[in-house]
C-alpha cells in the first residue's frame, strides 16, 4: 500500500509531502511496515515519533531516517523542527493516528472480536470465553497477559494489551489463519494510549473497578475514565456491553455504554440479563443457579474461588451477546479450566494442605481470593505475598492490612522489587501487618509456608501468578511460583 492511500483522510492528521526526490517518490512511496520503535525501522517504514513517559520518540527521528524510514509521524510541535525530505504525517494525537494506520495496513480481523477490561479478572474472562467458543467448534483465540493463545499454540506478549501495530498484526495473522473469534484483554494503559483504536470490537465487558495503576494514572478518576473508554470510544456503535451489576461504578459504565447506544447485558446477583440466584462453594468448586431469558440453569463449576462465578458469567454474557446458543454456552461451563496462575491448585502438602498460586497483586484482588479460598478451607488460611517495586506505593499497607484481617498466617516476601529497595517495600507492608513473618527470599518464604501446612489448611502464594521471572535491580532471573511449589512437593514425596 502506498503512503498516499494508507494515510488518506485520517481525522486530525495532515501531510507535509516532503520532496518528490525522496526515496520512493515522497507521498507515493510504498509502505513496507510501521513502528514506534526506532530500532525496528526498516526501508520503507513509517516511524511514529511518539512522546513517552521516559523517552520522546522525536529524539530518535535521525536514527529512523538513517535506517530507511519513508515517512515520519510527529506532533505539530515536533514538525516545526524536523529537517527531512521524507513526508511527515502531523497529528496532535499520534497514538490514535498510529492505531488507525495499523488498522489500515493490517486490514484483516476475526469476524467477531470482544474486549474485556477491569482491575481484576480480565485474564480469566478471556480464557473462559476462548474455551466457550472452542466448545462450540469455533476457531478462537485470546490475546492478553498469557499471550496470543489458540488451541494450537501460544505466543508470548510483552504487554497485556500490546501496542497497536503488534495488536493489529496479530489480529491480521489470526484472521488469515482461519480464526473467526478473538477476545482481547484491554488494560487501562492500552485504552488510554489508544492501542485498541481501529479494532472492530463487537462487545466489551467490565469485570470490576478498584484501586490500581495509580503510579501511571494521576487519579482514580483518570483510571476510571481510561477503563470506560472501552465503551465510550472503542466498542462499535450499537455493539454490546456486558457489565458486572454487582460492582461499584456500574452506573458509570452503563451511562458510557448508553451514549454509544450499546446493548447492555448486566450479570451477577443484581443482574437483569444473567442473574445469579445462588452459589455454593464446596470441595470440587462452585454450584451455581443462574436465570437467563426466563430459563433456570444449574451449573457445576470445577473452579475454586467465589469470584470465579462473576468471571464465568461475564464470559458467558459476551458469548451470548455475540450470537452463541444459550444451551451450548451453559452446557460448556462445567468443563471450564482455570487460567494459569489464577487460583491455580498446584497440589497438596505432605500433610494434606491445599496450595494455590494466584496473580492477586491489588488490594481488592488479594481480599477477594482470601475470602473465596476461606470458603474451601476447613482449618487455617495461609498467604505468602509481596508488592512490586516502582509501582503504586499506596497499596502496600492496604494489602498488609487485608492479609492481617483475612488470613490466619501471613508471610511477607519479595515480589518484583525492580529498582526499589526490597527491604523498604516489605517494611511498608509489615507496618500494617505487624504479626506477619518477614522472609525476603521468595522461594524460602514459600518453603516455610508449606512446611507449616496441616490437613485442612490452605496456602495462597499471591502476586505473581503465571509469571516466569523475578525482577531485581534491573536483572530478571527465572522464577515461577508454581515451579517452586512443585519442586518442594516432589522433594517431600521423595523423602
Amino acid at each position: 500500500m502506498r503512503l498516499s492511500e494508507l494515510a488518506n483522510d485520517i481525522d486530525g492528521c495532515e501531510f507535509r509531502p516532503g520532496s518528490a526526490s525522496a526515496p520512493g517518490g515522497g507521498i507515493h512511496v510504498r509502505i513496507a511496515g510501521l513502528t514506534a520503535d526506532s530500532g525496528e525501522v526498516r526501508q520503507g517504514y513509517i516511524f511514529a515519533a511518539i512522546p513517552g513517559t521516559a523517552q520522546d520518540g522525536a529524539d530518535f527521528i535521525p536514527a529512523a531516517l538513517g535506517q530507511g524510514a519513508a515517512a515520519i509521524l510527529v506532533t505539530p510541535k515536533v514538525a516545526v523542527n524536523v529537517q527531512s525530505n521524507v513526508p511527515l504525517l502531523i497529528s496532535a494525537n499520534p497514538r490514535a493516528t498510529l492505531a488507525e494506520l495499523a488498522h489500515r495496513f493490517y486490514d484483516h480481523q476475526p469476524d467477531v472480536v470482544c474486549a474485556v477490561t477491569g482491575t481484576n479478572g480480565k485474564t480469566s474472562v478471556a480464557n473462559f470465553l476462548h474455551q466457550i467458543w472452542a466448545s462450540e467448534g469455533k476457531l478462537s483465540a485470546s490475546l492478553g497477559t498469557l499471550g496470543v493463545v489458540t488451541n494450537a499454540k501460544t505466543q508470548i506478549l510483552t504487554h497485556t494489551t500490546p501496542d497497536p501495530v503488534t495488536l493489529h498484526r496479530h489480529l491480521h495473522e489470526l484472521a488469515l489463519g482461519g480464526i473467526s473469534h478473538a477476545v482481547i484483554e484491554a488494560s487501562s494503559h492500552g485504552l488510554a494510549q489508544h492501542r485498541l483504536d481501529g479494532v472492530n470490537v463487537a462487545a466489551g465487558a467490565l469485570t470490576n473497578l478498584t484501586r490500581d495503576h495509580l503510579d501511571y494514572h494521576e487519579s482514580f478518576e483518570e483510571y476510571l475514565a481510561a477503563k470506560l473508554r472501552l465503551f465510550s470510544a472503542v466498542v462499535q456503535t450499537r455493539g454490546a456491553a456486558v457489565l458486572n451489576a454487582d460492582m461499584d461504578y456500574f452506573d458509570d459504565a452503563r451511562s458510557a455504554a448508553e451514549v454509544r447506544r450499546l446493548s447492555i447485558s448486566s450479570v451477577g446477583q443484581a443482574g437483569a440479563t444473567l442473574k445469579l440466584i445462588s452459589q455454593m462453594a464446596h470441595g470440587r468448586g462452585l454450584s451455581l443457579e443462574v436465570v437467563y431469558d426466563g430459563h433456570t440453569y444449574d451449573v457445576e463449576l470445577p473452579l475454586m474461588g467465589g469470584f470465579q462465578a462473576s468471571n464465568v458469567l461475564i464470559a458467558a454474557g459476551l458469548a451470548l451477546a455475540t450470537g452463541s446458543d444459550a444451551s451450548k454456552v451453559f452446557g460448556s461451563l462445567g468443563q471450564l479450566k482455570g487460567a494459569e496462575g489464577r487460583v491455580e491448585l498446584i497440589g497438596r502438602s505432605i500433610k494434606g494442605g491445599l496450595i494455590f498460586v494466584d496473580y492477586a497483586h491489588t488490594p481488592n484482588a488479594l481480599e477477594s481470593v482470601l475470602k473465596s479460598i476461606r470458603l474451601h478451607t476447613e482449618r487455617k488460611l495461609h498467604v505468602v505475598f509481596g508488592c512490586g517495586g516502582d509501582r503504586d506505593q499506596g497499596k502496600r499497607p492496604l494489602m498488609g492490612k487485608i492479609a492481617a484481617d483475612h488470613a490466619d498466617i501471613t508471610i511477607v516476601t519479595d515480589d518484583n522489587p525492580r529498582f526499589e529497595d526490597a527491604d523498604a517495600i516489605r517494611a511498608e507492608i509489615m507496618a500494617a501487618a505487624p504479626k506477619a513473618t518477614e522472609i525476603g527470599d521468595r522461594a524460602a518464604a514459600i518453603a516455610h509456608a508449606m512446611a507449616g501446612l496441616e490437613s485442612g489448611d490452605a496456602l495462597i502464594v499471591a502476586g505473581k501468578g503465571h509469571e516466569s521471572g523475578q525482577s531485581i535491580k534491573g536483572k530478571t532471573t527465572a522464577f515461577k511460583d508454581a515451579d517452586v511449589v512443585r519442586d518442594i512437593l516432589a522433594k517431600e514425596a521423595g523423602a
